[in-house]
């Protein structure tokens, strides 16, 4: 079992806390609250908003350091720092339910959290759960097809290593999983998967008891509830908003269905490894201008980007992101600047609201994604915004940023992303 994990980071170093859940014939929709807002319990006071951009832009590029780098080994294993975690999901284990706060993690394959006795933890703030008080916990035996490793107490195990270093490793077992519906009752999903962590070390969220994992793999979430919720899941992201209420959605099964008019879809490419969501992007087009991938560094092949819900920017090869920038230079009238951080290449002096930014055009395969300005420029100091893209040597992704105000589908059965223009501020009140 190899499992290969990114700790999501979404846009101005988001981290949400699923707050509740609904049942819909045979979906769940749940409320995702925005780190930095008021509703957050990470929320900072004394923070301001440029201060939430430079932090989720160190994280990010931090991580992507590590983004690439394959583990090849027989247990679960992680390519990134755990410092960069940013989105908390809030459910419940065992029997009677125990809560806890789950870092959300579309690029992994499996859900762990800390469990008693400790042998090492990490200092959480909030309670650890103790399986032996669970009536429905069980520890998966070394004999079953899902066992790679064996611990000395003959029960199958797990291992994930992190980029720093930093580590969880514990009994891999059979669970309940629940979740709170909107009317107060309780969603339960018996016998799932899950890895019981008694060593852990790592620079987690004090509040966060783990992992939950939602990517391709065999052990994520997602294809664990397929049978109940199908291979369904979609999210809407608000523009941030300084000490905003106002919260994203993410929902599963048929709740998740992205339809209706402006829908666009394009295939989703399984490639090694398997977790990780790619697409084929074909070109970016500005104005008049059309930036191929074909003859680019990083070549034309199916799969060559990587759709991420926790990566801040949209990461490009240097002669991508090149003759992008010169297109958006072209076309933008107003005073270059510096990034006073540092992080992004393309900065305008704006005084004003009521610049007309070109619209950037994401041309995937099958699916042609218009980015308005609130997807494709970031505000990082007082009338100074930057061109959200980033040059990278390691790899290519499509980030949060470029996502927002757009209802993204996955389906994992079609095997399609989809995207459709979407006031994401609209679909909160559920």
């Amino acid at each position: 079992m190899r499992t290969y994990s990114f700790l999501t980071q979404i846009f101005f170093s988001l981290s949400f806390i699923i707050s509740f859940a609904r049942a819909l014939n045979n979906g769940i929709s749940v409320e995702l609250i925005h780190r930095d807002s008021l509703k957050s319990p990470f929320h900072q006071p004394t923070q301001n908003k440029y201060q939430h951009v430079v932090n989720a832009l160190r994280r990010s590029i931090n991580r992507v350091n590590h983004f690439y780098k394959d583990s090849l080994t027989n247990t679960p294993k992680s390519t990134v720092i755990s410092d960069s975690s940013e989105y908390l999901m809030s459910y419940s284990v065992g029997t009677p339910p125990f809560h806890v706060l789950g870092i959300v993690d579309t690029g992994s394959d499996i859900v762990w959290l800390q469990c008693e006795p400790c042998e090492e933890c990490y200092n959480q703030t909030t309670p650890i759960f103790n399986p032996s008080k669970s009536s429905s916990y069980k520890n998966i035996p070394c004999t079953s097809r899902l066992c790679n490793s064996c611990s000395k107490q003959n029960s199958c195990e797990y291992t994930i290593k992190y980029g720093d270093q930093s580590h969880s490793k514990g009994d891999l077992s059979l669970e309940t999983l629940t979740l709170d519906s909107n009317t107060g009752n309780l969603v339960s999903f018996p016998n799932t998967t899950i890895g019981c962590g008694h060593s852990n070390t790592g620079m987690f969220p004090g509040a966060s008891s783990g992992i939950v994992g939602l990517g391709n793999g065999a052990l994520s979430l997602m294809k664990q509830l397929e049978t109940t919720i199908g291979e369904k899941f979609s999210y809407c992201l608000v523009p941030y908003t300084p000490k905003s209420n106002t919260s994203s959605i993410l929902n599963f099964g048929d709740a998740a269905v992205v339809s209706g008019d402006g829908v666009v879809s394009t295939p989703i490419v399984i490639k090694n490894p398997p977790t990780f969501y790619f697409l084929t992007l074909e070109a970016f087009s500005v104005g008049n201008q059309r930036i191929e991938f074909r003859g680019s560094s990083s070549g034309g092949d199916e799969g060559n980007i990587i759709i991420d819900s926790g990566t801040t920017l949209t990461l490009l090869p240097s002669d991508i992101y090149t003759n992008l920038e010169s297109a958006v230079a072209e076309l933008v009238k107003l005073k270059r600047v510096d990034d006073p951080g540092q992080f992004l290449n393309l900065c305008y002096s704006l005084t004003s609201d009521e610049y007309d930014f070109p619209i950037i055009t994401a041309h995937f395969q099958g699916a042609d994604v218009k980015l308005e300005s609130i997807s494709s420029f970031v505000s990082v100091a007082d009338d100074i915004v930057c061109l959200a893209f980033q040059s990278s040597k390691i790899g290519t992704i499509f980030g949060n940023l470029a996502q927002q105000n757009l209802l993204v589908g996955y389906d994992l059965q079609k095997k399609t992303v989809s995207f459709k223009p979407t006031d994401c501020t609209k679909l909160n009140s559920m």
